[in-house]
């Protein structure tokens, strides 16, 4: 069996187009960039702050399939000397059919693109080597849904060059040339948590039969803790992680894990400013993902600075600990978590409206854009609930807290290292005054939490402009007239250095 095309090193920080930015950067021709910007926020993120990979995210907006050929062309003097695929990685991720019907075939445009790049690269440098050769699979839930996308690939992308153009005629490869690489990488990509703690079992599946030296996985962060709640999130990213660890073990095999991080504490709290402790509550993980506020909120001196330092970070396992009690923990604050999203909906809903975009994106499809037994219950993508949370003066790490003793409390601190700290920095933002917006059973749940919370060692002190700001927006609310927010949003999220 033939080995498939694997990189020669595997990249740490993993750049993305998340439109969780306050702050436009420089290159930005709008305010929700799209398109040609984000050509040049690739060779930004690659020459300037020292990431080594690129996410090019074809699922829910438009892309631009020619982004091969516009860095090589516009960039010469950078990529001669900084490979594609080799030193520098532009990794797709595609629509997945089985979930998003209605741009199914965008799947197909995004893989179609891979041998076309092939030929610009080619071009470039003289040599057949892919500068794409990996693609992400959202909300993977089955080994099936991953291999459809890589026999897909090597039976009618790359297969169909030695089908003849007739009866009797030359192939498709000798009319127009060949289509290369032969096969891809798929990396799935979980983002709800039944998947994501099966993830060991679902890649052993794809993995059967199939001869890889090594395999990516991507963890989500921002998505669990919008459909499960931020506490569940963590502890379901370190379940995966723990399970892959002895997959890769079995198998004999590299895995390794990428982490789809956020700024806020509740979407993962990676910053500028606390790499070392997410290396610590994660030192198990090969890739981080570095979104659009970690790059363009902060200072570009301290942005490249902490891009070092995960570069630099060596790999070491999760220490063990008990999967079925945190299990226990999953299920407990997951299940109260939703139960206080119902009744909340409206009011986000409300706030989230008036939250800028950032890129040219569609609606997510996630747990709560489907009626289930919680209620017919839609939300924003989390970059949106999160700001919408905070635009409130109300830290959505709190939502499900309350259904814990103080005992199991306890217990989560030894599961989630940074429990404490991710709080301290949450909390900073909190505005007693949102009490008064909350339906009765969301405030009484809020005031156990916040009761509960009394028990750790926060260090928290509020920060009086940014609660300044959300007294106005709830103010305005309380009127049931609040016309548009968005000023007053964007003068919140400045002072928290994003967005949502």
């Amino acid at each position: 069996m033939q080995k498939e095309v694997t990189a020669m090193r595997i990249p740490r920080v993993m750049s993305t187009q998340h439109p969780d930015n306050v702050s436009l950067p420089f290159f930005a021709e709008t305010s929700d960039m799209s398109g040609e910007d984000e050509i040049q926020e690739a060779y930004y993120a690659f020459s300037h702050l020292g990431c080594d990979e690129q996410m090019w995210d074809s699922e829910g907006k438009e892309v631009d399939d020619f982004v091969v050929k516009k860095l090589l062309t516009r960039y010469a003097h950078f990529f001669r000397n900084r490979r594609l695929g080799r030193d520098c990685f532009l990794t797709l991720r595609v629509p997945n059919p089985s979930v998003e019907r209605e741009e199914a075939k965008i799947l197909v445009e995004a893989l179609e693109s891979i041998p076309r790049s092939m030929d610009a690269a080619r071009l470039f440098y003289g040599d057949p080597s892919p500068p794409i050769f990996e693609v992400i699979l959202p909300m993977t839930t089955s080994a099936r849904e991953l291999n459809r996308v890589y026999y897909f690939y090597r039976n009618f992308i790359s297969g169909k060059q030695y089908q003849p153009i007739y009866e009797g005629d030359i192939t498709l490869a000798e009319w127009v040339g060949e289509f290369l690489p032969e096969r891809i990488q798929v990396i799935p990509l979980f983002e709800d948590i039944p998947s994501m703690v099966r993830a060991d079992e679902i890649l052993e599946k794809y993995l059967a039969d199939k001869e890889i030296v090594h395999q990516r996985v991507f963890l989500a962060r921002s998505d669990p803790a919008l459909n499960y709640g931020s506490v569940s999130a963590v502890l379901a990213n370190k379940i995966a992680l723990k399970r892959l660890e002895r997959l890769a073990s079995r198998l004999e095999i590299e895995i390794h894990p990428i982490l789809g991080v956020g700024s806020p504490p509740f979407r993962g709290n990676l910053t500028p400013y606390t790499v070392e402790l997410v290396l610590q509550e994660y030192p198990c993980v090969e890739t981080f993902t570095v979104q659009s506020a970690f790059k363009y909120d902060n200072p570009i001196e301290d942005v490249i600075e902490a891009i070092k330092k995960i570069k630099n970070f060596i790999r070491y396992p999760l220490e063990d600990f008990d999967e079925a009690k945190a299990l226990e923990l999953v299920e407990k604050t997951s299940r109260e978590y939703q139960r206080l999203i119902e009744p909340l909906a409206p009011l986000v809903n409300r706030v989230a409206r008036d939250i800028p975009r950032r890129r040219m994106r569609k609606l997510h499809v996630g747990l709560f854009g489907y009626s289930r037994s919680l209620g017919r219950v839609t939300l924003p993508r989390a970059i949106g609930f999160c700001g919408a949370c905070y635009s409130m003066g109300l830290p959505p790490e709190l939502l499900g807290l309350n259904v814990l003793s103080r005992e199991e409390l306890q217990e989560l601190k030894g599961f989630y290292r940074n429990l404490e700290r991710d709080f301290s920095l949450a909390m900073q933002y909190f505005n007693p005054r949102v009490l008064d917006l909350l339906p009765e059973e969301v405030r009484k749940a809020l005031l156990r939490a916040l009761d509960l919370l009394n028990t750790l060692s926060l260090d928290c002190t509020p920060d009086t402009a940014h609660q300044e700001a959300t007294s106005r927006i709830i103010r305005r609310l309380k009127r049931n007239d609040p016309g548009r927010l968005t000023d007053i949003i964007l003068e919140a999220a400045y002072l928290r250095r994003f967005l949502g």
